[in-house]
Order: C-alpha cells, then structure tokens, then sequence
C-alpha cells in the first residue's frame, strides 16, 4: 500500500513570447512582482518551431523562458496559470494576444505545463486547466516524450531547463539541510 505524502516543492518557470522584442523581457520582470525574483532568463529566442500563433499575434515572435527563484507547491499551477491567462487578457491588442505565457513546474524527475487544451496526453487538474507531461529527467538531462512540443526538444532549450534544475536542486539540498 502505498501512503499519501506531502510532494516537495517545485521551480516555477514560464515560457513568454511575443510579436513585440523586449516585451517578453518586460513581462518576465512584471511577473516577478506576483512570484517573486527571477533566478534564471534565456537569452532572447525566436519562437520559429511552428507558426501555430502567427495568424493571432502576428510574426516573427521573440521568446524568453525564465524561473523564479521561489519554490511552490505543486498545486499552485492551476492557479499560476490562471493568473498568467488574466495578464494575457490585459495587454490584449484587440482581440489579440500581444504575449503568450505559458507556465510551468519543474521538478527533479519532470517538466510539467499548464495548459487549457485537453489532449490524450494531459491530465485534468482542475478548473479547466491540464497538466502536459512536457520533458523527463534520465541519465542526466532532460529527454523528450513523443508528443514534446518540437521547440522543447531543441538542445538550446533542454540545456535552460538542465541549468534550472541544477539550481533547484541545489536549493532543495539547502532547504534539507536547514530543516
């Protein structure tokens, strides 16, 4: 029988891309007065893996991934992604989105988004948000699944979030060590 334990915190990170340069940058910043300082920022990207989003906000898009230096509970990503849609809702360009958010947790074993979009892959989390199996951690690095977004399985990409999980692994050997 397995018994019900308490999971350890996870790294918030989010994705933020936009037809505006620096407005991720911008929003990236914005978001840290909600969750706290940022503890890592990729260089700015071009978001080019699909045009899924060109026909709504128009292109080329800039891309910046970041994550915050502030642990959460895993639960807590309904509602990150709830927020991270209402600030969407506020720099609308018409009926536009002027910046796409997307966030997510990452732990030692997994990189998980949220997302509002079922699929057979996603779990149902709750108020209409789904938590997307997105990258595994194996022999040590990030790894891609079948249905990973193809810009997620770009080395560039993978390297960022290795680099985030070393830092959170590292605060979750200080946070043992202070309990």
């Amino acid at each position: 029988m397995s018994l019900p334990r308490e999971p350890e915190p996870v790294k918030l990170v989010a994705s933020l891309f936009s037809p505006e340069k620096g407005l991720p940058e911008h929003m990236a910043h914005a978001l840290s007065q909600t969750y706290g300082p940022m503890d890592r920022i990729s260089e700015e990207l071009l978001f080019d893996r699909t045009r899924y989003y060109a026909r709504e906000m128009g292109w080329p898009l800039y891309r910046r991934f970041i994550s915050f230096r502030e642990l959460v509970h895993p639960e807590n990503l309904v509602e990150i992604k709830i927020t991270t849609n209402q600030v969407e809702q506020q720099h609308l360009r018409g009926e536009s989105r002027s910046v796409n958010i997307d966030p997510g947790i990452l732990s030692a074993e997994r990189l998980v988004l949220a997302t509002g979009k079922n699929y057979v892959h996603r779990v149902y989390l709750r108020k209409g948000i789904y938590a997307d199996l997105t990258l595994l951690y194996r022999k040590g690095s990030f790894r891609p699944l079948p249905w990973t977004y193809p810009d997620y399985k770009d080395p560039q990409i993978i390297s960022f979030f290795n680099g985030v999980r070393d830092l959170y692994m590292e605060q979750l050997r200080e946070k043992r060590r202070l309990d």
